[in-house]
Order: structure tokens, then C-alpha cells, then sequence
């Protein structure tokens, strides 16, 4: 049985997984100024998420966190990724993106500093992760998600409208924990 990412792959002509490397090649700086890197979690399940303080969809920061408190013992990191690549929905330094999470939804999951997710100086994570999906899975707006397994493959992504409390989401997080 394919995931969905192959069958979408296939469907695009993109080859499932033909590019070189993983997520744990990958590092972010951190929103503290540090770097984050992805090859710090080899042997956990990662969830990357693109995210923004003033869109429709920041109120996703307190499911995140939820989910991270319930999963982060058995194995599950959520890293945020601010970045104002859509809508312009970013404008605050990293230190006010901050304290934004922390005040308003509690967030202790680990943030990135502000990132450009798409287009000219995109990071090079999502340059990756864009040709493991093809065009069909690439991020459209701010907290879309990727699913990276144990081993750094990305193994699924839920678009925006997916709230991180949403069954095929839990369910996917789940499978990809008991491996």
C-alpha cells in the first residue's frame, strides 16, 4: 500500500524519496540565536510546522503544544518555523515571536528564528522536503506540516487546514511512534 506521499509523488511524476540525503542533514537557528539540528533527533518522530503570529490558522500553537505535552515522552519533537513567506502574517523579531508563543499559548516546543520556507533564499529543508513531495505537497500558507520518521525520512504532510488535533494526523504521529 502506498502513503499518501507516494501515491501523490507518482501521480506528479516525481520519484517517492530519489533525492539524496534526509531531515537529520538539516539544522534551523534556534529563535534563542542557537542551532537546532534535525540529526539531534535521530530516533525521534518529527513534526515540522511553518508557522505565523497573525494568521487565521496561530490558534494551531495551542494544539501543537498539546500534542507535543501528550507525544514528547514517546518520542515526538514539533519544531516551529516562523517565517512571513505568506501573507505577510510575520512581521515580529524572532524575541517577539517569543514571547508571543510563550504568552498567549504556552509553547515550550522548540522554535526556529524567523525562516523563509519558499522562494529566493528558501531554506534548504524545505528546498528538500519540496522535491520529496513534489509540487502538490509544498507548503500554500503558514502551519503546514511535515512528518519525519525515526530515521529522517519524510514520511507524510497535512496542509494547513489539518489542526494538529485531527485524527489522520494523531493517527499518522502514532504509527510512526510505535516503528
Amino acid at each position: 500500500m502506498f502513503s499518501k506521499i507516494q501515491y501523490i509523488a507518482a501521480l506528479v511524476s516525481v520519484p517517492w524519496q530519489s533525492r539524496e540525503g534526509n531531515a537529520h542533514d538539516f539544522s534551523f537557528d534556534t529563535i534563542a540565536g542557537d542551532v537546532l539540528s534535525l540529526a539531534d533527533y535521530k530516533g525521534k518522530v518529527v513534526l515540522v510546522v511553518n508557522t505565523a503570529s497573525e494568521c487565521g490558522f496561530t490558534p494551531q500553537y495551542k494544539q501543537l503544544q498539546t500534542l507535543w505535552e501528550t507525544y514528547r515522552d514517546q518520542g515526538l519533537v514539533i519544531v516551529g518555523v516562523p517565517c512571513n513567506d505568506f501573507g505577510g502574517q510575520e512581521k515580529a523579531s524572532n524575541a517577539s515571536i517569543n514571547s508571543f508563543c510563550e504568552l498567549n499559548f504556552g509553547v515550550t516546543f522548540p522554535l526556529a528564528a524567523k525562516t523563509k520556507v519558499k522562494g529566493k533564499g528558501q531554506h534548504p529543508f524545505y528546498t528538500w522536503a519540496g522535491q520529496q513531495v513534489g509540487f502538490v505537497g509544498k507548503p500554500r500558507w503558514n502551519f503546514h506540516k511535515f512528518l519525519v520518521n525515526k530515521d529522517g525520512k519524510l514520511v507524510d504532510w497535512f496542509s494547513s487546514t489539518t489542526k494538529p488535533d485531527a485524527r489522520k494526523l494523531v493517527r499518522a504521529i502514532e504509527r510512526e511512534l510505535a516503528k
